[in-house]
Order: C-alpha cells, then structure tokens, then sequence
C-alpha cells in the first residue's frame, strides 16, 4: 500500500537487508569452509592474492568466484564456441567444441571437488580458463603453430602457456583479468611437465583428460573414424564399454585413491588404462592417418596466415597472438581472402 515501506527500508536506495547480507557473507563463508572443507584445500579468503591489488573486492562473492565471471564474461572464452576440438567445421550439430569440452571438463572436476571436499569455485574458474589460448584447429592447429615458431628459431608453442598470457595480459585490451595466483598456477599447470600447486589444480590436470578422452572417442565414431569394434580391448574391459561408464570409472578411482593417499591421484591399474586409452587416441584420430589430409590443409592454414601476418609488419608474438584468438571459421575465411 502506498505510504507504507518495508522492514528495515532506509529511505532511498536499496533495502538494509542487502547490506547485512553483504556484511556477513565473507565471515559466513570462513565459517562454512572451515567446518565443511578438507585441510587440504584453499580457502577462499586465503589466496596468494592477485598481481594487482584491487579496492573494489565484490562483497556477495569470493575471489575465486570472481575470477569465475571474469573468465565467462571474457571475449576469449565466448570465442571458444567456434574453436575445434577434434573435427574442424562438422557437419553435425552434436559435435563437441573447446567450448563444450571447457564445460563438460569443469562439470566433472566440479564433483570430484565436492566429494573430496575441496575448494568447488577455484576448481570451476581454473577450468573454465583452462583453454582460454588454444589456437583454432584443435590439436593439428596447435602442432602447426608449434612447427612454425620453432622454425623462426623460437620455444614453440603451447596452449596451457598462452591461456595463461591471454589472462593476464590480452584480456581487457592488454590489461589482463587480474586473476587470483592459484587460478593462473592452475590454468598454466594444467597440462605440461609441472605439476599444480593446489589439490584442486591437480583435479582439472587429470579431468582434462578423463573428459576429453571419452568425448573425442564419442565424436570420432559419430564421424564415422572409429567403431566401437576398434576400441583397445583391455583397456575397454577395464574402464567400460561407454563414455558415461568410463567416466564414472575414472572418476570413482580418482576419488577413493585420492582421499586414501590425500593427494590427488589415480590408481596404477586405473590411470594405466586411461594413458594408454589417451595413446590410442593420438594415433589413430587425433594425429593419425586418417586425419593426414585435413592435417595438410591445417597446416597450409596455418602457415598462409603467420606468414601474411608478418610480411603486413606483425612481429612473431603479435602474429602468435590474433593467429591464436581466431575461430576455426575466422581463420578458413581470413586464408581464403589471401588466395
């Protein structure tokens, strides 16, 4: 009814009650962790902090949490949508992209986070940000951009290593996401000789795998590049005949080995057969003969492009940078105009 305000209305603005909300949630949120979460994983108010310091922390979210919708909201991470995982501009509506695999691969790490009773958001933004710099292409593209840097005398390239340069330097039109220094340790981490320093950065370093592995195996016989016939027999016997199976396989294993030896971890019998899985993968689809034609075409991609970009007066680390932001179809129309 007109005249008539409610409880705790403070004239004009918002209602009280959003501030004690405000007020409270970060005490309410040490509380809860405290009692619910492992002594083995990050608190949330505990980071190492961020490479800036920041005056405006958001007080209904925890910094992880922030670095979370930092990487959502990025131009890099709506990119991923038309980047390739396996199968570069598929037919099909069913096919995975980097996009869907960022969200199936943070989707399980999330529970294997909750069930050894670790730190859910800072597992969710390193996955969400894990791929962030992997090129168009998938793995070929990657491979072709790696061939190319190390002709001109360079390191090479690696996607773990520009996911990390695109959040802290490319984003925001060169001023970087800021984000917290276990997110950046975790999205560097993920793959690579170097293990994570956090329990949950070594989740998403295994998951990766678990998902991909099983996802690609679904696409390559979607595509008509496998049959189920093709698949290793005693690896298959071992984790199951399916991809949910295989997963739920994997994910049990990656649980219980966990919490008994309080580190992260998979049993030998159990990650035995997911490398050698993730092995048969890289032969037969991934690098294998089959894909040797649109290898070809990848590469020649690839190579028109760098090379356009540094003859039009880019250096190496400028043409590194847009050749790797491009979408799979950015990249097949930007190669065609230079025909």
């Amino acid at each position: 009814m007109a005249g008539i305000r409610p409880t705790g209305y403070a004239g004009r603005g918002m209602p009280e009650v959003a501030g004690r909300v405000a007020d409270a949630f970060e005490s309410l949120v040490r509380e809860h962790e405290e009692r619910w979460l492992s002594p083995l994983a990050v608190r949330s108010y505990e980071s190492r902090g961020r490479a800036h310091r920041e005056d405006d922390e958001c007080r209904l979210r925890t910094p992880f949490q922030r670095d979370r919708d930092r990487i959502v909201h990025s131009k890099a991470f709506r990119r991923l949508r038309h980047k390739t995982q396996v199968f570069v501009d598929p037919e099909g509506d069913h096919f995975r992209t980097r996009l869907t695999h960022t969200l199936e691969t943070t989707g399980i790490a999330r529970g294997v986070a909750r069930a050894l009773r670790l730190n859910e958001d800072l597992v969710e933004a390193i996955g969400l940000g894990h791929d962030l710099g992997h090129p168009p292409f998938g793995h070929a593209g990657e491979e072709a951009l790696d061939e190319l840097l190390r002709e001109r005398g360079g390191s090479g390239f690696r996607h773990n290593e520009h996911s990390l340069r695109v959040v802290e330097t490319l984003e925001r039109d060169g001023r970087g996401l800021n984000l917290t220094e276990e997110v950046r340790d975790g999205i560097l981490k993920h793959t690579g000789p170097h293990e994570p320093a956090t329990q949950e950065g070594k989740i998403l370093r295994i998951v990766d795998r678990v998902a991909y592995i099983n996802h690609d195996i679904d696409d390559a016989i979607r595509a008509g590049m496998l049959s189920t016939d093709d698949l290793p027999v005693d690896e298959i016997a071992v984790l199951g005949a399916t991809g949910s199976r295989r997963i739920d396989t994997l994910v049990h294993d990656l649980v219980e080995s966990s919490a008994q030896a309080g580190d992260i971890v998979q049993s030998d019998e159990i990650g035995g057969a997911m490398l050698s899985l993730r092995a048969f993968m890289f032969d037969r689809v991934y690098l294998g003969p089959q894909s040797q034609e649109e290898h070809l075409r990848i590469r020649t991609t690839i190579r028109r492009i760098f090379e356009h970009l540094i003859e039009g007066g880019d250096d190496v680390t400028e043409a590194t940078d847009y050749l790797a932001g491009m979408t799979d179809r950015f990249a097949l129309t930007y190669a065609a105009d230079l025909a």
